[in-house]
C-alpha cells in the first residue's frame, strides 16, 4: 500500500503524515519541489525535526540551493525510496503539493535525462522567440519565465513528447485529499505569511541572498523572490507580505485545478476544531 497526502498550500497535510505513520508503520516522503533544499526552512514551512515525531523522513534537504534538481531528478529519487520502504515492509507516505513530482513518482511517465542549460542571459522575450521557432502548439504561460525556461529546453533537447501515460506503476494506491473552505484555506495562508515574517523568513532570504542570481529556486520560490525584492528596495514589507499571501492564493488555486485533473483524489474536509475527526475519516476509507 501506498499513501499520498496531497492538498493545497497550508491545509494540514504535515500533521495528518505524521498521524498516518504512526498508525501504519509509515515513512514519509517529501513532495514539495522547495523543501528539497537545505536551508529554505521558514519560507517552505518546512516539517521541523521536533514534529517529526522519530517518522523517517525522505527527500527533505538533499539539495543546495544552487542546484538545478528536477521533476525527472525526483522521479528517480522518488521512486528508489518507494521501493527501499515496500522492501521494509513499511508503508511509503508521499507528502506534498507538487502535482508534477507525485504523478511523475507513481505514474508511467518516461522522462528522458536533460542537458540543463543556463537561460539567464536571454530575456523573456528571447526565450519566447526560440520557442515560437518550434511551431508547436502550447499552452504554456508566457509571463512564467520557469515554466518557458523548462519548454525551451525540452525542445532543445528533444525530450518535449516524452512518453507520459495515465498508467499506474503501483498497486494500492490511495490518494488522500485535505481540503476547507476558500475563506479558511485564505486566512491560513495570510497568516502563515505574517507568522514566516516573525520567525524570521528575511534572515533567511538574506542568508541566501548572493545565491540568488545562480538559483532557480530562489528566484522562483513563492516567499524567495518577493522578499528580495523587498531587501532591494523595491517594495516596502507591507507590499511584500501582501505579495506573498496574494501569490501564494493563486497558487492554492492552480494546485487545485492539477489534483482535480490529474490525480484521482478522495477529498476530506479539514476540521481545524478537532482534526481527529478527519484522521477517523481517512482512516475509515483506508
Amino acid at each position: 500500500m501506498i499513501l499520498v497526502v496531497l492538498g493545497p498550500t497550508c491545509v494540514g497535510k504535515t500533521n495528518l503524515s505524521i498521524d498516518l505513520a504512526k498508525k501504519y508503520n509509515g515513512e514519509i516522503i517529501n513532495a514539495d519541489s522547495m523543501q528539497v533544499y537545505r536551508g529554505l526552512d521558514i519560507g517552505t514551512a518546512k516539517i521541523t525535526e521536533e514534529e517529526k515525531d522519530n517518522i523517517p523522513h525522505h527527500l527533505f534537504d538533499i539539495k543546495e540551493v544552487t542546484d538545478n534538481y528536477t521533476v525527472y531528478d525526483y522521479q528517480k529519487d522518488a521512486r528508489n525510496i518507494i521501493n527501499k520502504v515496500l522492501s521494509r515492509n513499511k508503508v511509503p507516505i508521499i507528502v506534498g503539493g507538487t502535482g508534477l513530482y507525485i504523478k511523475a513518482a507513481l505514474y508511467n511517465y518516461d522522462f528522458a535525462a536533460e542537458n540543463h542549460k543556463d537561460y539567464s542571459s536571454l530575456s523573456i522575450n528571447e526565450i519566447i522567440d526560440k520557442i515560437k521557432k518550434y511551431n508547436i502548439a502550447t499552452n504554456v504561460d508566457f509571463n512564467n519565465r520557469r515554466r518557458l525556461e523548462r519548454l525551451l529546453s525540452k525542445l532543445e533537447n528533444n525530450t518535449y513528447n516524452s512518453n507520459k501515460s495515465d498508467k499506474l506503476l503501483y498497486n494500492d494506491v490511495y490518494f488522500i485529499g485535505l481540503t476547507t473552505d476558500r475563506e479558511t484555506l485564505y486566512k491560513r495562508i495570510n497568516k502563515r505569511v505574517i507568522d514566516m515574517f516573525n520567525n524570521g523568513l528575511v534572515d533567511e532570504v538574506k542568508h541566501y541572498i548572493n545565491d540568488y542570481q545562480n538559483s532557480k529556486a530562489l528566484q522562483t520560490g513563492i516567499g524567495y523572490k518577493e522578499v528580495v525584492e523587498y531587501l532591494k528596495g523595491n517594495i516596502s514589507k507591507e507590499e511584500c507580505i501582501e505579495l506573498i499571501q496574494k501569490n501564494s492564493r493563486h497558487y492554492a488555486k492552480r494546485q487545485y485545478t492539477f489534483f482535480n485533473n490529474q490525480l484521482p483524489v478522495k477529498w476530506y474536509i479539514t476540521d481545524y476544531n478537532n482534526f481527529e475527526n478527519t484522521i477517523k475519516a481517512i482512516e475509515k476509507d483506508i
